[in-house]
């Protein structure tokens, strides 16, 4: 974020789906502007209630994840845990064309792509899907007695079939001077299995950084 700042004078970040995490937190700490666009209404306003004392952060409810691609322009587009959803590939050109000469993309914590993934690396996530589809069935239960809460953005957290690096690279490379992928295990969990899994467990997850927009 401070070599945008330092390029373009500002940073103004399009931040999708950040629900619970503190990454905007990061963002702000380091002088950005942040639009927080969240397809789901409980968390809309929960973090509308958490930045509702910060002018530089802005939550509007994206009901059908278009108007993301519609914010105008940014200086960076910032993505955790978003990647994996699906047409990844038609969003990320769309979210590309609104980034300004300068400016960067990041997007962390990306499933690599099942099929070229072990049984052993596939594990973790297999794990983590069952524990989401216990807390999904107790979130339908409460949507047919008309009941909405934070325990319901769980549907959209689904790994579907993980994402391709190389494709999503090929997809930056044009539009940036400098791309970069970085693999890393990522565990959904548990803090300390994220510490062991770093040292230990197979690579499941990569991290995208494309900086200086062409």
């Amino acid at each position: 974020m401070q070599g945008v700042i330092d390029r373009n004078g500002q940073c103004r970040v399009l931040e999708p789906g950040d629900r619970h995490s503190n990454f905007t937190d990061h963002l702000v700490a380091a002088r950005a502007q942040v639009m927080l666009a969240e397809m789901s209404e409980p968390s809309v306003r929960s973090l509308q209630s958490r930045f509702r004392r910060n002018p530089n952060v802005t939550v509007p409810y994206d009901k059908d994840g278009t108007s993301l691609c519609r914010a105008g322009p940014v200086d960076a587009v910032a993505r955790v845990s978003v990647l994996r959803h699906p047409d990844r590939l038609g969003t990320v050109e769309q979210l590309i064309d609104q980034v300004v000469p300068g400016g960067a993309f990041l997007s962390a914590q990306v499933p690599l792509a099942y099929p070229c993934r072990s049984r052993l690396s596939m594990s973790p996530d297999r794990n983590a899907y069952l524990l989401g589809r216990g807390y999904g069935r107790a979130a339908r239960l409460r949507r047919r007695r008309g009941i909405y809460d934070e325990a319901d953005t769980v549907e959209y957290h689904v790994v579907r079939d993980g994402a391709d690096e190389e494709a999503l690279r090929d997809l930056l490379d044009p539009a940036f001077q400098d791309v970069e992928v970085k693999l890393h295990h990522r565990s959904a969990r548990s803090g300390l299995l994220q510490a062991a899994g770093e040292r230990f467990f197979p690579t499941t997850a990569f991290a995208l950084v494309a900086g200086n927009r062409r």
